[in-house]
């Protein structure tokens, strides 16, 4: 079952051009909207969902903590950073701004500053919005008939079922399989560009299989390892919540060398980071790297 699904991605990936998978990308994210459905086919306590969401309920114990980390680190994960700036060298390679990977210095302007600006904006906060109702969903839903062990996606979407009904489990299906086919590229891609950059070989979703082997057997085996975790009886879902923690104890050092390098006028240019970017972004990374202390003293002490 699982085979056509990765085959698909890593055909998409190594044989579609670069222009018309981005495209592909782009509105295969539009099913992730499935999970705004599926909240809001569920009969819910919206009063209190809010209310919980501005005054959330706080403990200090290693299982809660835990859960904040994963958040953190799946919300600012470390391998997005990669795939991100490689994402932005594509689009100008594509635009004729450079010529190849690592080769030429884009003509940056204020406008098209802007316009990552705003991509970036509207992709995170669209990325929150559907991790909030995938949250609502689920707590509502799934918690609250104590439903608490998943082991897999497909079984947290057949339990759905019985708890709010064919059309919230469908919702929530459609929402799986589009979160599936758009993670497993950006994991694979996030990898194959580390990797290449690590060791210096071409790179490159633009260019053809002939052009970047290494870059595209990365891919492949990435996609197809993520696959063989099932054969070989690894829980999905547990791999991924501890992976997603380990991203969020990790991406505080990164964020912070991140923060110091965009506020470089010899690397940055007039395009240096402003007074409250850099406000923000400090205050984000002592967040995380608190919680990620706090973390590491629940487990050390055992509470």
């Amino acid at each position: 079952m699982a085979f056509p699904h990765y085959g698909f991605v890593i055909f998409l990936e190594v044989f579609v051009p670069y222009r018309t998978y981005s495209r592909i990308l782009k509105y295969l994210a539009l099913t992730l909207f499935s999970y705004v459905l599926a909240a809001l086919v569920v009969r819910l306590d919206w009063g209190m969902i809010f209310r919980s969401t501005i005054i959330p309920h706080l403990e200090f114990s290693a299982d809660y903590l835990l859960n904040v980390v994963a958040v953190l680190g799946t919300t600012i994960s470390p391998y997005l950073f990669f795939w991100q700036a490689s994402e932005e060298v594509e689009e100008e390679i594509l635009n004729g701004q450079i010529q190849d990977m690592g080769i030429g210095k884009p003509c940056m302007t204020r406008r098209g500053v802007a316009i990552m600006n705003g991509d970036t904006v509207v992709g995170m906060s669209y990325s929150q919005v559907i991790m909030f109702f995938i949250i609502v969903t689920t707590a509502a839903t799934l918690h609250a008939g104590g439903i608490i062990k998943i082991q897999t996606a497909s079984q947290a979407a057949e339990a759905l079922r019985p708890l709010a009904g064919d059309l919230a489990y469908l919702l929530f299906t459609v929402g799986i399989v589009g979160t599936g086919l758009l993670a497993v590229p950006v994991l694979a891609g996030a990898s194959a560009y580390a990797v290449a950059e690590m060791v210096g070989l071409k790179e490159g979703l633009s260019k053809k299989l002939g052009q970047a082997p290494v870059f595209y057997v990365v891919i492949a085996a990435s996609t197809l390892i993520g696959m063989s975790l099932d054969w070989v009886g690894i829980n999905p879902i547990t791999a991924l919540y501890y992976s997603a923690a380990l991203n969020g104890l990790v991406a505080p050092p990164l964020m912070a060398l991140i923060i110091m390098i965009a506020n470089r006028k010899d690397i940055m240019g007039r395009f240096v980071n402003s007074r409250v970017s850099n406000v923000l972004g400090w205050v984000i990374v002592l967040i995380m790297a608190l919680v990620g202390v706090a973390l590491i003293a629940s487990l050390a002490t055992g509470q």
